[in-house]
């Protein structure tokens, strides 16, 4: 599918993807930021699995809250949310400075309640007919982005600006920036239809065989990832290893390539190959994980990981065109904001488990992750057998 092919409506969501994939970053500076003040990794594991125990009831009520909101301000409050969030990383200070990382992660939570929200404006705004060509572009622009920005600001924050008081200053910017990407939200992207409100009707999912079949998949999915989370690739990457942030982006642009590359690989799949794509893609993880559970050199990791993606790349068109065949469009934010509550379920424990395991040997978390995506391999292998 050619960049001239995408509606208008869709390239302006990508492209809003685009400008704040750099900014993810934050994701690896606030755990390394803790570490480099004095948190261990198991710690920092038990301090998020703390914010998501509390964020339960929190979300749960501006979820309701919610409800009768649409599509296009969820999203702006996501931006907005994530913008208070870094901000009070920024006062994270003094004898202030666990509380202010404890409201700030906790705001960050509660925004993550409205991700399923970019899922249900992407099953409406794409062409239907097209999910698996139009994801690889979703995939493609913003991991160029990111392969761009993680490895300056990586070397920025490795080589340059690299104590804590350069991050606390970076968590400041970065909040401040997020006036900009609501800004970008209001005025670009279309109010899509009242299918885009999220109906406060009870939502019944029809539980067939299929979908039991999503759920178990879901559960694996998440357990496979949230056991091996960045706290356990800066762990060992910086404290094992002794490198910095900027070998961490390295690495980062290693998954930003084979992200790309495998773009265009799943461009050409037949659409009626899609279970084997994905049974293929999650052996690939299981070979990454099984990499890094042996405790491999530095080279070894970049490879490791570059791996890894490509076969979660090549998976994720043909497993996101899947879930979304499983329901109307008129039911998408329902479904996928209940996905999301399983997921978070499913994980609400798992960075605890994660830092335990890594303060026992610091790759153990991968060899529990090997397991789970050999496992999904093997599922998937046999449904795409079966007539």
């Amino acid at each position: 599918m050619r960049w001239s092919e995408i509606p208008r409506d869709a390239k302006a969501y990508m492209i809003y993807h685009t400008i704040i994939a750099p900014q993810l970053i934050v994701w690896y500076l606030l755990p390394l930021y803790m570490m480099y003040s004095g948190y261990s990794v198991l710690e920092v594991g038990a301090f998020f699995t703390a914010v998501n125990i509390v964020s339960i009831p929190l979300t749960y009520l501006i979820g309701r809250f919610f409800n009768e909101y649409p599509l296009k301000t969820g999203l702006i409050l996501i931006d907005a949310l994530d913008g208070v969030a870094y901000v009070l990383y920024g006062f994270a200070k003094g004898p202030i400075a666990p509380l202010m990382l404890f409201l700030g992660y906790t705001i960050e939570e509660i925004s993550a309640l409205f991700y399923p929200l970019y899922q249900a404006y992407e099953q409406i705004i794409y062409p239907e007919d097209k999910y698996e060509e139009i994801f690889a572009w979703h995939l493609r622009l913003p991991e160029i982005s990111q392969l761009i920005g993680f490895l300056i600001l990586g070397y920025l924050f490795g080589y340059v600006w690299n104590t804590v008081e350069h991050y606390r200053k970076a968590f400041f910017a970065f909040g401040l920036f997020s006036v900009l990407t609501i800004a970008y939200l209001w005025k670009f992207l279309p109010s899509v239809s009242k299918e885009e409100r999220i109906s406060p009707e009870k939502f019944t999912f029809k539980i067939d065989k299929e979908f039991k079949f999503l759920l178990l998949i879901e559960a694996l999915f998440t357990l496979a990832w949230s056991l091996a989370p960045e706290i356990v690739l800066l762990n060992y990457v910086i404290f094992k290893l002794h490198k910095t942030i900027f070998e961490v982006m390295l690495i980062e642009g290693a998954i930003s390539v084979a992200t790309i590359i495998a773009t265009y690989v799943s461009e050409r799949i037949p659409k009626d190959k899609g279970f084997r794509a994905i049974g293929s893609g999650m052996f690939l993880l299981s070979i990454y994980a099984l990499i890094m559970s042996l405790s491999p050199s530095f080279w070894f990791v970049l490879a490791a990981y570059f791996i890894g993606r490509f076969g979660d790349t090549l998976a994720f068109p043909f497993y996101r065109s899947w879930m979304f065949k499983l329901i109307p469009k008129e039911k998408a934010s329902e479904f996928h904001a209940a996905i999301s509550s399983y997921r978070r379920l499913i994980g609400l424990f798992t960075p605890f488990v994660a830092g335990a395991l890594a303060s026992i040997h610091a790759t153990l978390p991968y060899a529990a992750s090997f397991l789970l995506f050999l496992l999904i391999g093997v599922l998937f292998i046999k449904a795409a057998r079966k007539p």
